[in-house]
């Protein structure tokens, strides 16, 4: 298990397959006002590729081709803010994507407790600590520390979505699910275009 740490962009010529784990590190929770400090990128094999962007930084021609790729699946945790904070900083909005958070809401109605740590307790087995969460995401150099916490928001992901899948199977909720994920780019546009809480399809 490796985490690889790059400045700007994804290296050249990296092969990460046909489904990856995305995850975004911000000076705050307002996608409109707080600037992306890093992303964290797994495709399933246990290493984390973690890139830090500029404050000013508008271009990331790796990145945004990962993003923009149909062929690629992104998984997300509570992608409606990473998407919006990706698509702010780069003009770019991800196309396939899938989301654990809504997939657990769809099944786990058992519970209002649909976090990633719940997820990864619950579903696989495994602990990870949250005490980086709201730390200096903004620090030019980062902590080890801070580091293993953005890794572990991305090494798990795709176990996660495997178990997530099963029970949308079981309750026969994997359509909808995908007619979800589907709509979720568009949902975190409207939350940048100025629309984060008005209901559109609401009668008033």
């Amino acid at each position: 298990m490796t985490n690889y740490l790059y400045q700007n962009d994804l290296p050249d010529n990296l092969n990460l397959g046909n489904m990856i784990a995305i995850d975004t590190e911000t000076m705050g929770l307002n996608p409109s006002r707080d600037r992306l400090c890093l992303i964290q990128i797994s495709c399933g094999d246990g290493d984390a590729h973690l890139i830090q962007i500029s404050s000013d930084q508008k271009i990331a021609k790796n990145i945004c081709s990962l993003l923009e790729n149909p062929e690629i699946l992104k998984i997300f945790h509570f992608g409606r803010f990473d998407i919006a904070v990706l698509f702010k900083q780069f003009n770019v909005l991800c196309e396939s994507v899938y989301c654990t958070k809504i997939a657990s809401k769809l099944v786990r109605t058992f519970t209002d407790r649909h976090g990633l740590k719940n997820l990864l307790h619950e579903l696989i087995a495994i602990d990870v600590s949250k005490q980086q969460q709201s730390s200096d995401w903004g620090n030019p150099v980062l902590t080890q520390a801070q580091i293993e916490y953005a890794a572990s928001d991305v090494l798990y992901l795709h176990r996660v979505k495997e178990e997530l899948d099963v029970r949308l199977a079981r309750e026969n909720r994997t359509d909808i699910a995908q007619a979800c994920f589907d709509f979720l780019p568009k949902r975190a546009q409207l939350d940048i275009l100025g629309w984060p809480d008005n209901d559109i399809f609401s009668h008033s």
